[in-house]
């Protein structure tokens, strides 16, 4: 059996480390990949690249400058992975982040005959547009944070001013479309939520993305991240009677940049899972105000979506509310949940397809994992990059760690070795027998990752009031 998997980052890696130890599988290509990808078992990266340009080094994804890498989400790179797809009798395709899905390529390959994980261009708009995802909460009755959405910034100002002139309380400000984790702002008093509302519908700093807002009531509680299987036809399917939403265990992400969720958000500072605070009655409470309604709007809105799905919550007062989907997996929890997972991840997207979820065991390790994030200095912002990752791979071995590599690439002849490309260079996920131990195992096993700049955060794993607020 041949994979393919689309994307770059962490989580990407974590999707081919875990496929790739399906019995059933023989070869998984990356595209692009990354610097980690392209040492995996059984793996191969393809950069998404034009066919008729000088080929590729596939170590390097950003590839050779004089044929740069062609978008997924584009026209021409859908094209490009589906010749691909086909040239290489591919059976299999999982599509890791949110934009390839938002721009149909799931459409695009079931349009070829090609089996794909991921919902469809129609269901992606679950993440693609905050305006229709909070309005599909609001028809189908999903608990989640009251909100009203504005095309016209006056009126949004106007709503602003009334609301801060009445209550101190915060507001959430969304930018209605993709704005990779940049378009959301908690203002907390008239002059935050001005500057936000200019800035995302006056001056564009997001592009189309920015022009529509919602603007939403500030919940105060403490996030917990369930990321499930999904498996949903129009039609039905012939082993899904109904459409099926199976979740995994609990995860928690950490946004913020620094220690006791402080600094800029990110996209993500490290995850922890399962998350010790989220009771047997919290789940079932997810289930009931958050999964079941999801699931029947999906039915009634004849979504075909069969692929993963992200719920991000927040708790409050012993209660779940929803803030987010995201269509895909999440990125670092992929990192933390993985590891847990004691299912064949080929199977289950196989069971996602054939519409035999219902059937499908999903099971799990006993444990926890940890998996802080180690980060290029400067990031968020910008960063130094081409630096030298020296690991230990006996100590990582003896601390019970895996390595999942986000921004790093293989270097050139001239520079060898892993080195960074991006901001969140790799995660360090570490299994311990609960969630106490994973942390320790984590970040002994940060001692064995090095180089230059390095920065991480120390808490990943605990939990308090304050923290990591989104």
């Amino acid at each position: 059996m041949k994979v393919l998997v689309i994307g770059s980052g962490g989580r990407e890696h974590a999707l081919v480390w875990k496929l790739a130890q399906s019995k059933g599988v023989e070869k998984i290509y990356a595209a692009p990949g990354n610097g980690g990808t392209a040492g995996e078992e059984k793996t191969e990266n393809f950069p998404v690249t034009n066919p008729s340009g000088p080929s590729a080094d596939p170590k390097n994804p950003p590839a050779d400058p004089k044929n740069p890498p062609i978008d997924p989400s584009s026209e021409e790179g859908q094209k490009a992975l589906v010749e691909f797809a086909q040239k290489e009798n591919i059976n299999l395709t999982v599509v890791g982040p949110e934009a390839p899905l938002a721009a149909g390529i799931v459409d695009t390959f079931r349009a070829a005959g090609l089996a794909i994980v991921g919902p469809g261009q129609k269901a992606a708009r679950l993440e693609s547009s905050k305006v229709y995802s909070k309005s599909f909460m609001a028809q189908y009755g999903v608990r989640a944070a009251a909100s009203e959405n504005f095309t016209n910034l006056a009126a949004a100002l106007e709503y602003t001013e009334k609301h801060f002139g009445a209550s101190p309380a915060a507001l959430v400000i969304k930018a209605d479309g993709l704005a990779a984790g940049k378009g959301v702002v908690i203002a907390a008093d008239l002059a935050e939520a001005r500057q936000a509302l200019e800035a995302f519908m006056k001056e564009g700093v997001l592009g189309e993305a920015g022009k529509n807002v919602i603007i939403e009531e500030y919940l105060d509680g403490v996030e917990v991240s369930v990321l499930a299987a999904v498996s949903v036809v129009p039609d039905g399917s012939p082993g899904n009677k109904k459409g099926v939403i199976k979740p995994f265990l609990s995860a928690r992400d950490h946004k913020s940049r620094f220690e006791g969720g402080r600094g800029p958000n990110t996209g993500g500072m490290g995850a922890i899972a399962p998350v010790p605070d989220f009771t047997p009655a919290l789940r079932k409470d997810f289930e009931n105000a958050i999964l079941l309604p999801t699931l029947k709007g999906m039915e009634e809105e004849k979504m075909d979506y069969r692929g993963f799905i992200f719920f991000g919550l927040m708790i409050q007062n012993g209660r779940c509310y929803l803030l987010e989907y995201n269509v895909r997996l999440g990125d670092p929890e992929t990192q933390a949940l993985l590891p847990l997972m004691d299912s064949d991840l080929t199977e289950l997207c196989g069971a996602i397809l054939d519409g035999t979820l219902q059937d499908f065991p999903i099971n799990w390790k006993k444990g926890a994992v940890c998996a802080p994030v180690l980060a290029a200095e400067g990031y968020p912002g910008s960063v130094r990059k081409g630096d030298l990752i020296t690991i230990n791979r006996d100590g990582l071995k003896n601390a019970g760690a895996e390595l999942f590599v986000a921004g790093a690439n293989q270097g050139d002849p001239s520079n060898p070795g892993l080195r960074t490309s991006g901001g969140r260079v790799l995660a360090v996920s570490a299994l311990g027998s609960d969630a106490d131990e994973a942390r320790t195992r984590a970040y002994e096993a940060v001692k064995f990752v090095n180089f230059e700049g390095m920065v991480y955060r120390r808490d990943i794993g605990l939990k308090k009031k304050d923290e990591d607020h989104g």
